[in-house]
């Protein structure tokens, strides 16, 4: 049985945060992956965000590749369950792996550690690094502070307008399965 055609890295929060719609979000990415026959890469824990996702796309069958650092293997309640799962030395390594097993980059709401992702893939392509895509799911608008923050750089002078056009801002899951078919195909 061949396996699936392209891995969508997700980046999310390891808490559920506040708004219980953004869980929902994560369900409906899990399930949205699973549906197109696509794998979840994720940080491989099983809670917050992540865990819905990473339970949703289990559950409607798809393949998954958790990847997690030592040290969050406890904290995180490492999802062992998964097609595949790696124990990395560090946070670094985790997101390189993850990267590195992805043809796209979805952020979902999340904290730091979502935003420190995003920056570094966001990063990466600005420096030429990469081509793969890189989507921002603004769910009910969790994400406009970060977008107008990265417009305030821009129009500040520390970073080139073509920043923008680095990533895709999405309000749904609906619209982020429409843009992943389009760039992935």
């Amino acid at each position: 049985m061949p396996g699936p055609r392209f891995s969508i890295c997700v980046f999310c929060g390891a808490r559920p945060g506040l708004n219980p719609t953004h869980a929902e979000t994560g369900r409906a990415t899990g399930a949205m992956i699973a549906r197109n026959g696509w794998r979840l890469v994720y940080g491989a824990g099983d809670v917050g965000i992540m865990g819905e996702v990473a339970r949703a796309a289990q559950g409607a069958g798809a393949a998954t590749l958790g990847v997690i650092p030592t040290h969050l293997i406890t904290a995180e309640r490492g999802k062992t369950d998964l097609t595949q799962f790696v124990i990395t030395e560090d946070m670094h390594e985790r997101k390189k792996v993850m990267f590195m097993n992805s043809d796209a980059i979805v952020v979902l709401p999340g904290g730091a550690g979502s935003l420190d992702e995003f920056f570094e893939v966001l990063t990466w392509a600005q420096i030429g690094l990469h081509r793969k895509p890189i989507f921002l799911v603004n769910a009910q608008g969790y994400w406009q502070p970060l977008e107008t923050l990265l417009a305030h750089i821009v129009t500040q002078g520390f970073a080139d307008a073509t920043m923008l056009g680095l990533y895709t801002s999405v309000p749904d899951v609906v619209s982020l399965e429409a843009a992943l078919r389009t760039a992935l195909s």
